[in-house]
């Protein structure tokens, strides 16, 4: 009954975490990386702790659930729109991560509007996806923070994202026409 009482742990990490990104997406657009990649990093042991303890402790919660995966979407999100507005990323990979993710949840809600019940589990190509953006957005930081990183780092990155991108949102557009084809043949 003891560890009951810390249930609610996992879900002030992940509101933590939440707080995280304005200061975050302020540091990159102030171009101050090297406190931008302190927070990214005490963001990214909040998700790590919050998770760890969610599932160790069967601390999981509705709230957790949803609010989790929000706001290491909204810090990705973040990351990817301040790096745009400062020009190192291009446009079009801002529209193409944010649009993805967009189909994703449009496409999520005409399913079960329209369909039937819908729970969005990440593919493996989903998750892949995540882990590139995070990966490619953290070695771009590391650069421009002055670190030592490969300089050929960020046009590697563009590109593995926007191939990743695309395939993991087709991935998605497939799986879910595919489910939506056989119930509606039922």
């Amino acid at each position: 009954m003891t560890m009951h009482r810390w249930r609610w742990i996992p879900n002030a990490l992940t509101f933590l975490r939440i707080v995280l990104i304005a200061p975050f997406a302020a540091a990159l657009m102030a171009k101050e990386y090297r406190i931008a990649l302190a927070i990214f990093f005490v963001a990214s042991a909040t998700d790590v702790i919050d998770g760890f303890l969610a599932r160790h402790f069967d601390w999981r919660t509705r709230l957790g659930a949803i609010a989790d995966p929000l706001a290491d979407k909204a810090l990705l999100i973040a990351a990817y729109l301040m790096l745009t507005l400062t020009g190192v990323l291009p446009p079009w990979l801002f529209g193409l991560v944010l649009g993805r993710d967009l189909l994703i949840v449009c496409g999520g809600l005409a399913f079960h509007y329209g369909i039937g019940r819908f729970e969005l589990k990440p593919s493996l190509p989903g998750k892949l996806n995540t882990l590139i953006q995070i990966v490619v957005v953290l070695a771009i930081i590391v650069l421009l923070a002055g670190f030592p990183m490969q300089p050929w780092v960020t046009e590697a990155g563009i590109l593995l994202v926007a191939v990743s991108a695309v395939f993991s949102g087709g991935h998605y557009i497939a799986i879910w026409s595919l489910r939506a084809w056989r119930i509606k043949r039922q």
